[in-house]
Formats: structure tokens, sequence, C-alpha cells
């Protein structure tokens, strides 16, 4: 019996016909995409406009501005909200001379929307950025079909225990490669870091790393792979899911590890920096939960649990080597006495720019407790 995959209907659209269209010239005009991040904290939202020539740098792209009501992020009676770009890359889907950028949202009195974390973020790295910070994010993510069940898995069942899936190859080990194959060139044309993929531990699941990217950078290439995953899975039918944990039961959920280093870490003798680095981050473990995924720690604790390479949601650890840690120092940064070291507790919806802000101000700033310093006055 043949299963009919449980895909979108637009994705069945005869695509030849699209690119007849998309050959078709555009007299030195370009298309470009805003793209941001919604009231929710997690969805991104893009539209295109005309521009009148290829902007060769984001001080060529205008602000513009979108519905709030709409997403989330304002009142119908007040609800234009500005789109102030940050970031522009190559568009990966309509080529060049065409552009995405990434725009933070500033509300009508140009204070900053309520999930515009870019805004502390980059005011953080800013205060921390002679530390030289680096960081590689590895994004972990489940892809479903139109359905909401795992791409590949059984209509009625399960599929077979975890243990052949991670890093596997073959029909029966692996679901949509294509569209993570997809995804990985068109980061690497649209200029994102990517800088690696492989099939995870659960059917149909996946990830993908971004980095080394220094201070505010993370934050912006990460969003920018996400949105571009987003996009390939629309051309394809299916849903890229960030939940932590998508599936119940004996299956593991989904992080977003995050590899950390400063300059002094990197140096020879950096360990004793990263050993100090985590002390530091032992004191703060309720603050770091709080901010690792966007609902203070909710999403975190279906993941947490310290089974299936996790730790526990309630304390604090460190090894090397070690997966079932909160911290862990790979084995080569153990031997070489330098390096970096990795923090497995953000979940795979965090928001970046929250993850590697509360980072810095623990690790370089100083902070302790669960209350942030302002330093907008500084």
């Amino acid at each position: 019996r043949v299963v009919a995959m449980s895909v979108s209907h637009s994705s069945r659209l005869n695509k030849l016909v699209r690119e007849q269209y998309m050959k078709l010239p555009q007299d030195g005009l370009v298309q470009v995409t805003y793209v941001w991040i919604d009231g929710s904290g997690e969805g991104v939202r893009c539209k295109t406009r005309t521009l009148d020539k290829e902007p060769k740098s984001i001080e060529d792209v205008p602000e513009w501005n979108f519905d709030g009501s709409s997403t989330a992020q304002a009142e119908g009676s007040n609800s234009d909200m500005f789109l102030v770009p940050i970031r522009m890359f190559r568009d990966p889907f309509c080529l060049d001379p065409n552009k995405l950028v990434l725009c933070e949202v500033l509300k009508y009195n140009r204070k900053p929307a309520e999930t515009n974390l870019r805004h502390t973020c980059k005011k953080v790295m800013d205060l921390v950025k002679d530390s030289h910070p680096w960081f590689g994010m590895e994004q972990e993510y489940t892809l479903l079909g139109i359905n909401g069940h795992p791409y590949g898995w059984p209509d009625n069942g399960f599929p077979g225990p975890q243990g052949p899936y991670y890093c596997g190859v073959g029909a029966d080990k692996v679901y949509g490669r294509d569209i993570v194959e997809s995804h990985y060139k068109a980061c690497l044309y649209a200029g994102v870091k990517i800088c690696g993929t492989n099939a995870e531990v659960m059917p149909s699941q996946w990830e993908f790393q971004v980095g080394p990217c220094e201070g505010i950078e993370m934050g912006d290439h990460l969003w920018m792979a996400r949105f571009i995953l987003h996009r390939v899975c629309e051309d394809f039918g299916v849903v890229a899911t960030l939940d932590p944990k998508p599936m119940t039961g004996n299956w593991n959920g989904a992080g977003c590890h995050t590899n950390y280093s400063t300059e002094e870490m990197r140096r020879e003798g950096g360990l004793k920096h990263i050993e100090a680095a985590i002390e530091k981050l032992s004191k703060r473990h309720d603050y770091h939960i709080c901010v690792y995924d966007p609902r203070g720690g909710r999403d975190n604790s279906r993941r947490l649990t310290g089974h299936h390479e996790t730790s526990n949601i309630f304390e604090f650890s460190a090894g090397v080597a070690n997966r079932g840690a909160s911290i862990r120092i790979p084995r080569q940064v153990g031997q070489d006495g330098y390096g970096y070291f990795e923090d497995r507790r953000p979940a795979a919806n965090c928001d970046p720019y929250a993850v590697t802000e509360a980072i810095m101000r623990t690790t370089v700033l100083n902070e302790t407790g669960v209350e942030t310093k302002d330093y907008a006055d500084h």
C-alpha cells in the first residue's frame, strides 16, 4: 500500500511554471525581503518591496513599517511598527541581486518591541567587545508533516527505537535529507555562517550549526538561518518545529547547545578562565534557565529531565565530555588546556540574543542573582 505523505497543497504546484517567471529580467530593480521576529518571540514574518537599485550596505536599505496588530505586537488602534534594517544577506530564493534583510522591530514611540531582544543584547555586546566573545550554536529541529506528525513516521505507530538514526544513512534511517541539503546550500548562498549539519538521535530530527560568530553577529545569523529553514520547508510542503520536546516518551528532545569562548579562554592556559566562567554560571543557574526558552523555563522543563542526553533542570553540573551535564568541556579542550565550552541548557526555541546576552552578563560583566543590570546610562 502506498502511503501519501502529509505535505501542503502549495508544494504540489507545478514548479516548472514558477521557474518560467523567475527567469524574467528585473531591469535593474531589486526585491528586498524584510524579515522580523513576531510577537510570539519564536515566529518570523516577512514582506517584500522593490528598490530602484541594489543596496550595497545595510545603510542603503530604508526603514519600513508593518501592521503590528496582526503579529501580536500592537493594538489595532495604534498598529504601525517600525522595521529597522540591521543585517543584509543575499536572497537564495529570488537570487542576485535580490536581498534578505533582518530587521529590529520598534514600537510607535521608537522603543524596542517586547520581543526585540536584540536591543539589549547589542548594548551588552558593545560593553564586552574587548573580550572578543565567540559563539557557535547547534540548532536542533524536527520535520513534521502538515498534519503535525513527524515526517516519515508511520501513520499509526512509531518507528524503531533510537539508535540507528543519529548521523544515519539510508532510506530507513533518515527522512527529509533533501530539505536539509537545500537549507545548507541556501544558507551558504545567503552568506549565513552555517558550518555543519547532521541527522539527530530521533528520526526526522536534524541539526545545523552556525558559527563561529562574534558578539551580536551570532543572533543575527541564527535568526536568518531559521527564516531560511522555514522558507525551504514551505517549498517542500513540510513544517520545521523548534519545540524542545516534540514527541513525549522515550525520544530525544531538541536543544540549541551554545559553544562559547572569550579571547583569554582561547589562549594557552585558557582552561582556568573556562573554569572560572563555569563557576560563575553555577551560581546563576535559575536565571539562565529562565531566559533559555521563551516561556521562562516551562518549555525546557519538558526536555531537561536528566535523561536523553540532558541534565536535570533543577541542578547545575559540569564535566569533560559529559553530555548529561549542564556544561560540557570538550575532551580536546581538557587535553589542550584552552579553547571553549558548551552550554547544553538552551532549548531549541530559545532566542539566541537572550542566550548570548545572559552568558556575557554572567561570565564577563559578573552579574549575580536573577535580576539584570540596566546599562543604558553607562
